[in-house]
């Protein structure tokens, strides 16, 4: 079976490595630590599980995973995170994750939500089994979230932007001219009712698209 690790900590992609390599079965055949590079590695490589992370720089996890199940169907995303807020999770799982893995018990659980996806099944940390739960129950919150609020295209625009890309990078990154990234940005913030680029990075970071830190 042919895996791609997605995560931007090096130090736990090489923990996951090693836990992987102990199974003969299992073939890394991909790692990176950018979003948009994993939507590319499936392109070329189409593995059958794609190990993600929430959180990554260039494109998040919740955004590559929309990509990767929309443009090559069969691939298995299993995310990993240290969020297990109701909104990544749900957010992951709508995206088209098979499975969501907390990165404090990601080692124990990794063979177990490798075996479930496989045989076409989800896979959820038993912390957070209880956030879909209330999700299907209809007692999550009804805050409308940034992927309701937001065009596909502007969820990217915005993550660039955040992560404090000026427009000629951001225009570059996504292979658009400055002025429709000018566009985005001002229909981003018209939507979001934001007025500056420290409220649209606050807002990114609160989303999950961002990490405090990138």
């Amino acid at each position: 079976m042919k895996i791609v690790l997605a995560d931007d900590h090096s130090l736990f992609r090489e923990g996951l490595k090693s836990l992987i390599q102990e199974h003969p079965d299992l073939e890394i055949v991909g790692e990176t630590g950018n979003g948009r590079d994993a939507v590319k590695l499936c392109r070329e490589l189409w593995p059958d599980i794609v190990i993600m992370d929430v959180a990554m720089p260039e494109l998040n996890g919740i955004e590559a995973t929309r990509q990767i199940v929309n443009e090559c169907p069969g691939i298995k995303i299993i995310a990993v995170s240290m969020h297990s807020s109701r909104r990544f999770v749900v957010d992951m799982l709508q995206a088209g994750a098979s499975g969501y893995l907390l990165k404090d018990c990601a080692f124990q659980e990794l063979s177990m939500a490798i075996s479930a996806v496989q045989s076409s099944q989800v896979y959820l940390s038993p912390s957070i089994a209880s956030v879909v739960v209330e999700k299907i129950a209809g007692s999550a919150d009804t805050e409308i979230t940034v992927t309701s609020r937001l065009t596909p295209r502007e969820r990217e625009v915005l993550q660039l932007l955040a992560e404090g890309k000026s427009s000629l990078e951001t225009a570059n990154r996504l292979h658009l001219s400055v002025k429709t990234v000018q566009t985005h940005r001002r229909n981003i913030m018209e939507k979001l009712n934001l007025h500056n680029l420290a409220n649209l990075t606050k807002y990114a970071i609160r989303e999950g698209l961002i990490s405090p830190d990138d």
